[in-house]
């Protein structure tokens, strides 16, 4: 019998272990339209957080009581949609449970067999070749429509997003200063390629980021790609060049203390001309699915685009993986394999 976690009260603020339920799954005749599927590998990612509240949000909120959902790569075991054999991995949003029944509205899809032939692992699709890789292609270049030469700001760079971001922007010659936590995922975005890199946690981002762009002799930046709000936000106001493109893909910072952002370098958007858009994965895909599968598949191959996996090991494990989000417990992507 398949198993799922199920929402059982809404956090207050950072959730904890007891917000969650790992309960059976009924095991259900297979009707049609359907798949049985047994997963293997699971995601999380930070704009689940928004689920679990009980207000408006772009994703469908969680139910209580009820199992939740996100991407996952599996296996199909049995078929009743045309188009779907036994043995066809697929990506589907049946996630947060090892198997069971999915329908369309888990929303599976082939993963494509040329990719996969070329040596691209199922999982690449829960990541570089999927939500978080297409949301860095996506936000960076058709949302700020970064273009080389670019100086290019990215905070959580050593994120799933923020890490895809570094390497596009390099692989198309802009300047990248690339934010993160820590010596450790500061060293690893350097890697990456990034021309320098502001560390959080050893001070105000604001001058670390001033003296990064002295050092590099750029007057600012004309590219910001926010994965966190607050305080890194702030600074790419105060640093902004004149036209500059902001892609708003993420809050981390304030998404459990609900508190109100406060920028005191706002202003600058008038004078600046700055163009701030907010934007989702989901929104653009689709029409551009296919030029991102052919440049980011590209991309992995040439070595241009890597990733780091944190993984944590069975369904168990789901909420300690989530929750590692919020503590950057994470370099690279948060999986969970079954």
């Amino acid at each position: 019998m398949a198993k799922a976690w199920h929402l059982i009260s809404r956090p207050q603020g950072l959730p904890t272990i007891d917000n969650f339920a790992l309960r059976d799954l009924p095991d259900l005749p297979l009707e049609k339209d359907q798949l049985r599927v047994r997963n293997l590998w699971l995601s999380v990612d930070p704009y689940m957080r928004g689920r679990m509240n009980d207000g408006k949000s772009y994703a469908a909120n969680f139910q209580l009581d009820q199992p939740m959902t996100g991407g996952a790569i599996g296996e199909v075991i049995e078929s009743r949609i045309d188009g779907f054999a036994p043995g066809d991995l697929i990506l589907h949003m049946g996630g947060w449970r090892d198997g069971g029944v999915i329908g369309l509205d888990m929303m599976p899809n082939k993963l494509p067999a040329d990719l996969l032939a070329a040596g691209l692992t199922p999982r690449t699709f829960l990541h570089n070749m999927g939500l978080t890789g297409g949301t860095a292609w996506i936000g960076l270049l058709r949302v700020a429509a970064a273009k080389p030469g670019d100086t290019v700001f990215v905070s959580a760079a050593a994120g799933a997003v923020g890490s895809a971001v570094v390497q596009i922007a390099k692989a198309r010659e802009m300047t990248v200063v690339g934010s993160a936590g820590g010596g450790e995922k500061c060293a690893w975005v350097k890697e990456l390629g990034a021309d320098a890199v502001v560390d959080y946690k050893a001070g105000a981002v604001l001058p670390q980021l001033v003296s990064a762009l002295e050092a590099l002799g750029k007057p600012g930046i004309d590219v910001y790609f926010d994965n966190v709000g607050g305080e890194h936000l702030d600074a790419a106001f105060a640093t902004a060049n004149d036209f500059a493109r902001f892609a708003i893909c993420g809050m981390i910072d304030v998404y459990n203390d609900g508190k109100p952002q406060e920028m005191k370098y706002l202003i600058r958007t008038i004078p600046a001309r700055i163009r701030m858009e907010g934007f989702i994965y989901t929104d653009q895909f689709i029409d551009c699915m296919e030029e991102f599968y052919a440049d980011m598949g590209g991309l992995i191959a040439s070595g241009a685009v890597t990733i780091r996996e944190t993984v944590r090991d069975g369904i168990e494990a789901a909420p300690d993986a989530f929750l590692g989000l919020f503590s950057g417990a994470n370099t690279g992507k948060m999986l969970v394999r079954l």
